[in-house]
């Protein structure tokens, strides 16, 4: 695999569009489906430039020979609560098991750590035992569950709360 992870720019907005509905039609475990995120390419646009006027948080896209197949973001709190940051990452179906996660995930947890990040959140599907194995791995634990987290086709969906303490 020729997988290259880089911070992401204003120019990958469209590739990450259509990245994003790609994936929301592939799973299930995400808040959204396949109809991607409610944004314009010039909102996609000036929120990669805010991203990367942060110094805190990041957005990091994972290519493959010049396809996007994975994303993960790190966002750090403000005020009270800037010991802390959330996590998120994807990965497109045909990618899965091939290390693309760790990858992203590595370089996520280390930005957070470079950056005086403490505590590390993020909510998974509680039937999601892939990305928790990755979680876990990454010394993750389970700190609660949010039942009805997610309505998925009209199911409400349980998720699991996870932290990681740096």
């Amino acid at each position: 695999m020729n997988l290259t992870i880089r911070p992401a720019r204003p120019e990958d907005a469209a590739a990450l569009l259509d990245y994003l509905r790609q994936i929301g039609g592939e799973s299930d475990n995400l808040t959204f489906g396949a109809e991607g995120l409610p944004a314009t390419l010039e909102e996609e646009e000036a929120f990669l430039r805010g991203q990367a006027a942060q110094s805190r948080s990041v957005m990091l896209l994972a290519w493959e020979d010049g396809e996007l197949i994975g994303d993960g973001h790190i966002e750090a709190f403000s005020r009270r609560m800037s010991h802390r940051a959330g996590i998120g990452i994807t990965v497109r179906k045909k990618a899965w098991g091939q290390g693309v996660g760790t990858a992203i995930m590595e370089r996520l947890v280390a930005h957070a750590r470079d950056h005086g990040v403490e505590i590390i959140e993020l909510q998974v599907r509680s039937d999601n035992t892939r990305a928790i194995r990755l979680y876990e791995k990454f010394g993750f634990v389970k700190i609660g569950r949010y039942p009805g987290f997610l309505k998925v086709n009209g199911v409400n969906v349980d998720c699991d709360l996870m932290n990681l303490y740096l």
